[in-house]
């Protein structure tokens, strides 16, 4: 968008900007795969094309069913969309700030223009906050609803803003997820972690060159690893801050 909300103006970048990334990817000399193929890949079952790039949106926003899904498909370049199920109702329950957003129902649209779906939970939640109970309510629930517009299962989860915990990433595996992305703001490797495959957030910042070092695998650094002081701590302020005032927006 052009003009963005403001609470996701810096997660966002114009259509010419976009239109430019593509057009990087497409030039990169990487062949774009899904979740799924990832998965498959850090499994053991099916290896990886060479040079393999993963494109993924989050959230669900009223662009990705037409001109986002368009400007992929004239690159013939697939994606992976994780969608929060509770954004994309009516009424439903919903972190997310007001933003203009697809609908449940458009979702197949998406699979017929070439894209992986993916659950991104049902209210947008910081999920290492929550209890069990709410927890599990969000990566099974969310599941169910896609499962039930798609007509197939739904393998793949993206945590909202990547927050996650080893006690988050086991329910995700209980719930039936066979993988599991975070952030990390780091590239992916071979050696990736299933429950918290790594990604970079494209922000509104970030330049043409920057998307062109990562593409030759350049400007950031390599998961895995481990989290540092900084995100335990993070992480602990954050559950103190939720047993006061309840679930919390994460982003």
């Amino acid at each position: 968008m052009d003009e963005p909300p403001s609470w996701i103006a810096e997660f966002t970048v114009t259509p010419r900007q976009f239109a430019a990334h593509l057009d990087a990817i497409a030039g990169s000399g990487r062949t774009p795969v899904t979740i799924g193929a990832l998965a498959d890949h850090l499994a053991g079952v099916a290896p990886l094309p060479p040079r393999p790039v993963l494109i993924t949106f989050d959230d669900g926003f009223a662009d990705l069913p037409g001109p986002t899904a368009e400007a992929l498909a004239r690159r013939s370049l697939t994606a992976t969309a994780y969608l929060t199920t509770g954004a994309l109702t009516p009424d439903g329950p919903s972190l997310l700030p007001p933003a203009p957003m697809m609908t449940l129902e458009q979702a197949p649209a998406l699979e017929r223009a070439g894209m992986e779906i993916g659950s991104h939970t049902v209210t947008h939640a910081q999920l290492d906050t929550l209890s069990a109970k709410d927890l599990a309510w969000e990566l099974r629930t969310s599941k169910a609803v896609l499962e039930d517009v798609l007509g197939h299962p739904v393998h793949h989860l993206a945590y909202p803003h990547g927050y996650n915990s080893p006690r988050v990433r086991a329910a995700s595996a209980r719930a039936g997820y066979v993988t599991a992305t975070a952030v990390r703001h780091a590239l992916s490797s071979g050696r990736d972690e299933r429950y918290r495959i790594a990604r970079l957030i494209v922000r509104r910042g970030h330049t043409l060159a920057d998307v062109e070092a990562w593409l030759a695998g350049h400007g950031a650094r390599t998961a895995p690893y481990r989290d540092g002081p900084k995100t335990l701590a993070w992480r602990w302020y954050r559950r103190g801050r939720a047993l006061v005032r309840g679930p919390e927006f994460a982003g």
